[in-house]
């Protein structure tokens, strides 16, 4: 496990400092943090750096994950879908599997903390199978800019129960929400073995032993393989980047075990590859293997993120702290991340030439690229790693139990 003075080299004196004393009245409150899965994505990211950090900083930390059987995981991921915009029948059935899901997980889960985290929908309503006696907070982690009418109702109805809100997004705030909600950004991990710093010859090794040559320049996009990244938009980019320079493209995304549409939407990748994919020009990874991440991040000429939604964009922040320049949709939290033409391009999801052209220019000018991450990287070390995070759940959680009197 982690400590907290690991980081002190990279946030320095003033913001250890900081952190110890805000922690100072809430030694060994009990808090726990609850999702559906403990992999894949980055809220299991996030909470695996951040329930130890907790712990190590003062408080007793706890993650627990809702057990789900492939019904909720496909109904959920639906609901996913329709709080970013899309179309669902939302039936009665959905609705009774969905909530006997964390009516189960409640026979046998005992919640007695000082503070309860839910993050996402899938354990939304584990609110009503509870006597609700501390703060009880929902973490969002989704777009919710555009959510679905009939659905949003219907989630709202347990969201009014809960303390507090927390949004990655300030356009995430929904004005008919009764409950107060807060913004705080998602962040990274810079000492895990995906964001930490790595050797040349670890690079290597890694990248040889899942068949990445090196002989071209590589384009790589970081996402699970899920229709909100775009995968098959980023192959029609690639095809015409490939026509002015040439290059390798490499999508690498773990199966999350809560997304049954995974697999569906890498079917449709390698469709669309056909041939390239043959001629090794294209190289698709499924793989959960953070130290490959981090060295495809790290070799990788020019990093894409060409998401259509995107609640924040954890791999767009891993690139910029490895000093790579990126070239991103203007979506989400991702512009929250790039200074527009400082710290890499943003372009409408859409815009495909604008997306070519920015690669090329980016890959015939290494120099610029360089510039970019340097820049972009000071701006993640100031806004963007998870001490930051530790300091703000500390805040509010202080704030909460204030409301309780739980002190």
């Amino acid at each position: 496990m982690r400590r907290l003075d690991e980081y002190r080299p990279i946030i320095g004196d003033k913001k250890l400092a900081e952190i110890y004393k805000k922690i100072r009245k809430l030694y060994n409150k009990r808090i726990i943090h609850l999702n559906s899965t403990f992999m894949g994505g980055g809220v299991a990211e996030i909470l695996s750096s951040l329930a130890p950090l907790m712990n190590s900083a003062g408080l007793s930390a706890d993650w627990r994950i809702i057990h789900g059987n492939p019904d909720l995981f496909n109904i959920t991921k639906k609901f996913h879908n329709a709080l970013q915009g899309d179309s669902i029948n939302l039936t009665q059935i959905k609705k009774n599997l969905y909530i006997q899901a964390s009516e189960n997980f409640a026979v046998y889960a005992n919640l007695n903390y000082d503070v309860v985290i839910v993050h996402d929908p899938q354990p939304l309503p584990l609110i009503d199978f509870y006597k609700k006696n501390q703060p009880w907070i929902w973490r969002c982690h989704i777009d919710l800019s555009n959510p679905h009418t009939e659905l949003w109702d219907f989630l709202k109805g347990y969201i009014l129960r809960y303390d507090l809100t927390i949004l990655s997004n300030e356009s995430y705030v929904k004005k008919d929400l009764p409950v107060e909600q807060k913004i705080v950004q998602p962040v990274i991990d810079p000492l895990t073995p995906k964001n930490m710093p790595l050797n040349n010859a670890m690079i290597k090794k890694y990248l040889k032993k899942f068949g990445v040559p090196t002989d071209k320049p590589l384009l790589t996009q970081i996402s699970r393989f899920d229709k909100w990244k775009d995968p098959v938009g980023v192959i029609d980019v690639y095809k015409k980047v490939k026509q002015k320079i040439d290059c390798r493209l490499v999508l690498c995304g773990s199966m999350a075990s809560d997304d049954p549409e995974g697999m569906k939407i890498y079917e449709k990748v390698k469709q669309r590859a056909n041939n390239l994919i043959t001629s090794g020009d294209i190289i698709l990874i499924t793989h959960e293997n953070n130290i490959l991440v981090n060295a495809l991040q790290r070799i990788s000429a020019v990093i894409i993120q060409k998401s259509i939604r995107e609640g924040f964009g954890l791999t767009v922040t891993e690139a910029l702290w490895k000093e790579k320049p990126v070239v991103a949709s203007r979506v989400g939290g991702i512009p929250l991340q790039i200074d527009d033409e400082k710290g890499g391009y943003l372009l409408a999801p859409d815009d495909n030439d604008g997306f070519v052209d920015r690669i090329v220019e980016l890959m015939k000018n290494p120099a610029l690229g360089h510039q970019m991450g340097k820049y972009a990287r000071e701006n993640v070390r100031n806004k963007f790693l998870i001490t930051r995070l530790l300091r703000d759940y500390l805040d509010i959680i202080s704030y909460e139990l204030g409301n309780y009197n739980l002190y």
